[in-house]
């Protein structure tokens, strides 16, 4: 009987463990690929796009690298940078991808989880480039006014010590309005310098050729201004009500009624051949600190900021591309930019830097 006892029992115990849902260590599962940008097999894929990959979980920055996620072009390795953050990676190539070219993307199983849990099987994906060289508008046309770094019909001031790498001029203002500079006059009497400026100063009293030259510049000037303001068919219009800070900008023309505000870091990514045009009714206002990003080998000589308002860049701020205002543009202690300042009136500087864009 109490054989019979125990045999009972044990049955009761293996019974009830057999029934028992199995004991599954969560921290195991291995991590997978839920999705990818660009998709698998896609076409006409933008050359200087982002390819990126999502996972089932958050990832291990440190496991995704150039070389557990890669981008090859044949037997090619793209160069790139990896970044990762949360479930999210990102290879940001060096430049942009060639022209209708089939690329593979590969994460390999080094790729692990914040537990060190590695993914299973690599993931493998394929997409297609398009046959377009560059994206956005035509660029504008701005005449003999690339000549200039800064350009005012009205004057220009500075609080020393700016410094301005580039050429700068006035008219139909006269020398007078160029203040805060010490010009010393060339023998010439053609041009001026500064010791705050690494090139020559022009205005339109000075002696021949100067003032046709500062004539033309200045009708190219209202030129590039007119073609900015009168593209047609925006690709976005209002975006974020006028406020951009925090967003990434691909190429494109755009087209706001209102301000444009700058509040937190704003990013432009495109290629080097890429355009980007902004219409704006209102004028721009940047907040201290913040910074225009180029991304993806975007050039400053292609963007193109059109603002019937006044243009503020706020002490240390940092600003990206051609400013043409058909008012007045400021720039407070501290405050930089690569690009021109383009004013159908006056322009402003505060022991700021302006650097004429590379060509």
């Amino acid at each position: 009987m109490k054989k019979i006892a125990i045999v009972a029992l044990l049955f009761t115990v293996l019974f009830v463990f057999s029934c028992a849902d199995p004991i599954v260590d969560e921290e195991a599962i291995a991590p997978t690929v839920t999705s990818t940008l660009p998709a698998d097999s896609a076409t006409a894929v933008a050359r200087n796009q982002t390819v990126e990959v999502t996972f089932s979980e958050a990832m291990d920055s440190a496991t995704l690298n150039a070389t557990s996620f890669t981008l090859m072009e044949g037997s090619n390795q793209i160069a790139g940078a990896v970044s990762t953050t949360g479930a999210v990676s990102s290879f940001n190539p060096t430049g942009d991808l060639a022209l209708n070219t089939l690329y593979t993307a590969t994460v390999t199983v080094a790729a692990a989880d914040l537990d060190g849990t590695t993914m299973v099987t690599e993931k493998v994906w394929n997409f297609t480039t398009g046959g377009t060289s560059a994206t956005g508008p035509a660029v504008v046309d701005l005449g003999t006014a690339k000549d200039f770094v800064i350009l005012a019909k009205a004057g220009i001031d500075t609080i020393p010590t700016s410094a301005i790498t580039g050429d700068i001029g006035v008219s139909p203002i006269d020398r007078t309005a160029i203040t805060g500079f010490s010009l010393v006059m060339d023998s010439s009497n053609t041009f001026a310098t500064s010791s705050q400026i690494t090139g020559n100063v022009y205005a339109a009293d000075y002696v021949n050729p100067t003032p046709s030259k500062m004539t033309t510049a200045i009708s190219d000037m209202e030129a590039a201004y007119t073609d900015a303001a009168g593209r047609a068919t925006p690709d976005f219009v209002e975006l974020g009500s006028g406020q951009i800070g925090g967003l990434t900008l691909v190429p494109g023309l755009y087209k706001w009624g209102t301000d444009v505000l700058i509040s937190t870091d704003v990013t432009l990514s495109g290629g080097p051949s890429d355009v980007w045009i902004f219409q704006i009714s209102g004028g721009i206002t940047q907040a201290s600190g913040i910074t225009v990003h180029l991304d993806g080998g975007a050039l400053a000589k292609n963007i193109f900021w059109q603002t019937f308002g006044p243009v503020a860049l706020n002490t240390t701020a940092h600003f990206e591309g051609i400013v043409i205002s058909s008012t007045e543009i400021t720039l407070a202690t501290g405050a930089s930019i690569n690009g021109r300042l383009l004013s159908h009136t006056a322009i402003t500087l505060a022991s700021s830097t302006v650097v004429q864009p590379a060509p």
